[in-house]
């Protein structure tokens, strides 16, 4: 009985590993599928987020749900992806990345808010490793014009390193990212890509053919 004991171990043990990996890849799945439909979400607004500016911008990031709560000092966390536009025009595979900062000023109460951020340039994306970027302080960000397209409006050029968009019970709501730290999520990435892919890496390199990277990634190609 004792062989068989240690005979069944190994094979309890892997069966373990394996659906633990499972469930913590689920959570990745579903922050995927939750990044695709506010984007979807969004873009059925009809103060949308500009197609042109998509089209011309080079990196996005989108935390669903993220949290905007405050009593006095206030502080932000949530979770999401980026994607960064590659030199053949498509888009990348995303990377797990979270949000945090704080603020002080009179304020009360607790919102969840689905967040876009959509950047000139991809380096502020794709050279974060370690660290962590902070908006406000290392790049700046603003309110983005609105409207599916801005070619009506031929006097307008997009500026900005970063324009956000923020909505909430289905409307667009003001928020400051003054301060608010951007990092790479390194334990969902390893999660759901494996140990040996960095974020530079999945920018780079990762050809994930799972439904949710895809979905996502054709949700935002309709958008371009």
């Amino acid at each position: 009985m004792k062989t068989l004991k240690f005979l069944w171990m190994p094979l309890v043990m892997t069966m373990l590993l394996a659906f633990t990996s499972f469930r913590d890849e689920s959570k990745e799945t579903e922050r995927l599928h939750e990044a695709a439909n506010v984007l979807k979400e969004f873009d059925k607004m009809k103060e949308s987020i500009p197609h042109d500016l998509i089209s011309e911008y080079k990196g996005i990031v989108i935390i669903p749900s993220m949290i905007n709560a405050g009593i006095g000092i206030g502080g932000k966390r949530g979770k999401g992806v980026a994607i960064v536009k590659l030199d053949d025009g498509s888009w990348s595979d995303p990377v797990f990345v979270t949000l945090t900062g704080g603020s002080i000023g009179p304020q009360i109460g607790v919102q969840a808010v689905d967040l876009v951020l959509v950047f000139r340039h991809k380096g502020a994306l794709t050279k974060v490793k370690n660290g962590d970027v902070t908006i406000g302080g290392d790049i700046s960000a603003a309110a983005g014009p609105v409207g599916r397209s801005t070619s009506a409006n031929t006097d307008y050029q997009f500026r900005a390193e970063v324009y956000s968009y923020s909505r909430s019970r289905g409307l667009f709501a003001g928020i400051s990212l003054n301060g608010t730290s951007l990092a790479i999520d390194k334990a969902a990435n390893r999660a759901y890509y494996g140990d040996n892919m960095s974020a530079q890496d999945i920018f780079n390199d990762s050809k994930s053919t799972a439904k949710a990277v895809t979905d996502l990634k054709n949700t935002l190609a309709t958008l371009d």
